[in-house]
């Protein structure tokens, strides 16, 4: 088996965009690129990755393109555009030109407004999206299921993919907060076609985390989504303020042991490459 790791950043702090990044923060705030990750991609087996944006500029996504140009393991890119410029449309059509462009991922967290998707400013993006065949990741918090939901129904035929289960606040937990999430995931999956990358979950536990603190939320959503819509992801490196890379691959290969072989491949392989064609 092939395994594609559908979620990974690299980044250089110099550029200047990165703004959501502390400075201070020594695990996140410094260079990270291919010779960083290859050792770990080599150990675990990962031969494709998908390059996935991590600043709102069009420049950062050019940046990550020519990453992927030198870069044989990155099989796909997914970057940014300004959705409220619809004179973006132009950059991405040129975008959806390079063979390693995959989609887009507006960095709907790091607004404010939590409607801001529905806005009538916005919603060429999301058609543009659509009409080139392009994918779209969905980042955001449980507070945006609703929005993300109506989104994904108003339009259809967008290849949409949850980032990071969206975020479930798994440390200091309680079975309130969990039913929202896990009902506003349910709900997406009964009413739209999107699929769901397991990554992120151990950035959202405690530092002392276990297996069995992950484990329910794994399992709502392969319950919920089914392996041919879940893919694995190791959002590294931000993955490193929890676990290191082995570490998360192996906590998920052990939570996935419930799983016939084939499931667990189509986590680890098959449901990336198919929704990225890579």
């Amino acid at each position: 088996m092939k395994i594609v790791d559908a979620h990974q950043h690299y980044w250089n702090p110099s550029r200047g965009d990165y703004h959501w990044m502390e400075p201070d923060n020594t695990t996140l705030a410094r260079p990270y690129g291919p010779t960083d990750l290859e050792p770990d991609l080599q150990a675990c087996g990962v031969s494709k990755t998908v390059l996935v944006q991590a600043a709102a500029t069009v420049a950062e996504t050019e940046y990550l393109l020519g990453i992927a140009d030198a870069t044989p393991s990155v099989g796909g890119v997914v970057g940014w555009i300004d959705f409220e410029d619809p004179a973006d449309r132009s950059t991405l059509e040129q975008f959806a030109k390079h063979p390693k462009f995959k989609g887009v991922r507006p960095m709907i967290q790091d607004i404010p407004d939590d409607d801001w998707m529905l806005r009538d400013d916005v919603q060429w993006g999301f058609q543009a999206v659509q009409e080139l065949d392009l994918s779209f990741d969905a980042l955001g918090f449980p507070r945006h299921l609703a929005n993300f939901l109506e989104i994904m129904k108003r339009y259809p035929k967008m290849r949409c993919v949850i980032d990071h289960c969206m975020k479930p606040k798994i440390r200091n937990q309680n079975a309130d907060a969990f039913k929202y999430w896990a009902d506003g995931m349910t709900r997406i999956t009964d009413e739209t076609s999107a699929c769901c990358k397991l990554s992120g979950l151990v950035t959202e536990a405690n530092e002392d985390w276990t297996i069995n603190e992950l484990r329910p939320y794994f399992d709502h959503v392969l319950n919920a989504f089914g392996p041919e819509r879940v893919m694995w992801g190791s959002d590294w490196p931000v993955c490193r303020m929890r676990a290191e890379y082995s570490e998360w691959f192996g906590a998920t290969k052990e939570l996935l042991e419930v799983l016939p072989g084939s499931a667990a491949d189509q986590v680890f392989s098959r449901t990336a490459t198919e929704f990225y064609r890579l």
